[in-house]
Order: structure tokens, then C-alpha cells, then sequence
């Protein structure tokens, strides 16, 4: 007994003197670790009289609680003092007010795009996406462009050289980003039976880079397919959807165009809302600007999906979301969408 009140009147002025985690931690191993003073006392028990072992086990137990006590008090006590010195040491004043952080807004391109799909949504059009790197069959051969047609050159597309684990078939010719968001309408149509009608929103690639182009930007298709369906829902939809992002009194002009997955073909175009009809610069004196391209599915397209040509028809639209924030907006120079400016961004 006289040995335990020692181990324990050591223990007390031991820990007095400890000043740091580090000697706390030499503390309690030297009493509970497993040879520890302790520790040692308990597992000598059986060597004391059979009848003298709860006694002696009883004194232990309570002596090792109360040091294990002290040393979650001591560890308290210890890492708050050296928070305080920690901050003392890097010189911070507490007692100044905190930085203000400005709350972060939406890009430009992703408030429109989110309208334009909202606007869509509105009208009963599905969202349906694809993947960004594309089969040659899905981004031209299914849409009519066969190899070697004169549309590709228009597109100046990025080829994806296959990995060595992929098909020794697979060329790199075979692999592109896509250069438009129209091989969804196709993975689209593949999976599904009319009536249907969706939009695909997303990222599209081509070798282009001036003030009015860039490498990668925004695209929304659309497409609406069943039975009976005729230009005038066509004219119906697009006009419907101008007056709602530019404004009910935008005048709107349907004019004839070509492209090899439609037929007939128009781009649709929208009084200059920058010369509101008059002619400037912007619109070439015309009064008129270019926002996007449609037609009526061809029915080769069709025929790639399996669909009835003669049963069902359906149109098809597109237009580049930067071009439309551009208008917008009243943006001049596409490239301020990707430098990052936050005094260009805080204006939206």
C-alpha cells in the first residue's frame, strides 16, 4: 500500500512539471503504457495471496483512472495553451474584421443556356445528352456526310488517335470530338419510337479561332419527330422560343439554306438589335443577323435510325449558345468568355 500511495504522489509531481504535449505523452507511457509503473502493478497480482488480490487490484484501478484523469486534463489544458501561442507567434489580430468574399454569379454562356433549355423545356422537349468524343458514324455518316463531302471541310474536325487497347480496326480517322451536337439526336432517335421531342445541350470542338470562334464552344439541338409534322410547327417552335430570349417585338425572317442532314434547309435570322432593322456594321447593312440553322429531318437520316419515311416526319434545329449571348448581350469579341476577367464577368 505504502508503494501505491508513492507511485501515486510521484505521479502528481511529475505531472506539475510537464509543459508540453510531448512530455505528457513520455508521462503516460511511463505509467500506463504496457511497462508501464502501472501496468506492471497490475499484472503482478498474481503473485500476492489469493485473498490480498482484490484488496491490492481494487487501489491499482482506482489509481490508474485518476491518472488517466489527469492526463486528458492536462492534454486539455495543454493544446489550449499552445493554440494561444500559435496564434501570438504568427501575429493575427483576432479582434480584425474578416476579409469580405463577393458571392460568385453564373457565366454568361451558362445563364443563356440555361434559359434556352428552360424555354424548350417549357414546351414539352426532353434534355438529352451524349458523349463528347464520337464515332465518325454517329458525328457524319448517319447525318448524310459521307466521307470525302465537301460539308466536312466546313468543320475542320479534331481526329482522336485510338489507344493501343482499342480494336486494331479502329482508325484514328474514326475517332473525332464532335463537331456538333447532332450525333445525340441520332443516339437519341436509335432508342427511341416516335412521337418524340428533344433538345441537346453541350460542348462541340472545331479548328476555328478568331474573334467570333473559338476551338470549343456551346451548342443546343433540337429535334421533334411523329406524325404529320410539318415546317409550320418548325416556324412555330423557333419563333415561339426568339420572342422568349430576345423579346416578343424581335422580327424573325425564315430564308433558304443547305444543310446535308435536312431538307428543305433555313437559317432563320432576327432583326439586328443593334440597329433595330436600320443596317451597321454588325449586320453587314443587311438589318438582319444569323442565330441559327433548321430543316426538316432527310430522309436518309431516317433510314440510318431504321425510322419509316414514309410514316413519320420531324424537324431539326441548332445554334451556338455564344453567338446567341453574344446578341444578348451585345458582346463583341467571343474570346472574353474564356480570359477570366472578372470585371468583364461581374457585369451578368
Amino acid at each position: 500500500m505504502k508503494d501505491i500511495k508513492k507511485i501515486k504522489e510521484d505521479f502528481i509531481k511529475e505531472s506539475s512539471q510537464v509543459e508540453t504535449i510531448q512530455g505528457l505523452n513520455e508521462l503516460r507511457v511511463r505509467y500506463l503504457g504496457k511497462k508501464g509503473i502501472v501496468t506492471d502493478g497490475l499484472r503482478r497480482l498474481s503473485e500476492l495471496p489469493r485473498e490480498e488480490r482484490p484488496k491490492f487490484g481494487k487501489v491499482l484501478n482506482e489509481l490508474k483512472r485518476f491518472i488517466e484523469s489527469e492526463i486528458k486534463s492536462l492534454q486539455q489544458q495543454l493544446e489550449s495553451e499552445e493554440a494561444k501561442k500559435r496564434v501570438l507567434s504568427e501575429s493575427i489580430d483576432i479582434t480584425l474584421p474578416g476579409r469580405y468574399i463577393p458571392p460568385g454569379k453564373r457565366h454568361p454562356v451558362t445563364q443563356v443556356l440555361d434559359e434556352i433549355v428552360n424555354t424548350f423545356v417549357s414546351m414539352g422537349f426532353e434534355v438529352e445528352e451524349g458523349p463528347e468524343v464520337e464515332l465518325d458514324y454517329y458525328n457524319f455518316e448517319a447525318l448524310n456526310i459521307p466521307k470525302d463531302h465537301p460539308a466536312r471541310e466546313m468543320q475542320d474536325t479534331f481526329y482522336v488517335k485510338p489507344s493501343s487497347v482499342d480494336n486494331d480496326s479502329t482508325t484514328e480517322s474514326d475517332i473525332v470530338l464532335r463537331t456538333h451536337t447532332s450525333p445525340v439526336q441520332i443516339r437519341g432517335m436509335k432508342k427511341r419510337t416516335p412521337p418524340f421531342r428533344f433538345i441537346a445541350p453541350g460542348k462541340v470542338y472545331r479548328c476555328d479561332a478568331d474573334v467570333s470562334h473559338t476551338p470549343m464552344f456551346h451548342q443546343v439541338e433540337g429535334l421533334m419527330v411523329g406524325e404529320n409534322i410539318t415546317f409550320s410547327h418548325l416556324k412555330g417552335v423557333l419563333e415561339l422560343f426568339i420572342h422568349c430570349l430576345f423579346g416578343p417585338e424581335t422580327p424573325v425572317k425564315f430564308r433558304p439554306s443547305y444543310f446535308p442532314f435536312t431538307e428543305p434547309s433555313t437559317e432563320v435570322d432576327i432583326g439586328c438589335i443593334l440597329c433595330s432593322g436600320e443596317g451597321c456594321r454588325v449586320c453587314k447593312g443587311t438589318g438582319w443577323l444569323e442565330v441559327l440553322g433548321a430543316g426538316m429531318v432527310h430522309p436518309k437520316v431516317f433510314e440510318a435510325v431504321g425510322y419509316d419515311t414514309e410514316k413519320y416526319q420531324g424537324f431539326a434545329f441548332g445554334m451556338g449558345v455564344e453567338r446567341l449571348t453574344m446578341l444578348k448581350y451585345k458582346i463583341d469579341d467571343i474570346r472574353l468568355f474564356f480570359e477570366n476577367d472578372v470585371r468583364f464577368l461581374r457585369q451578368f
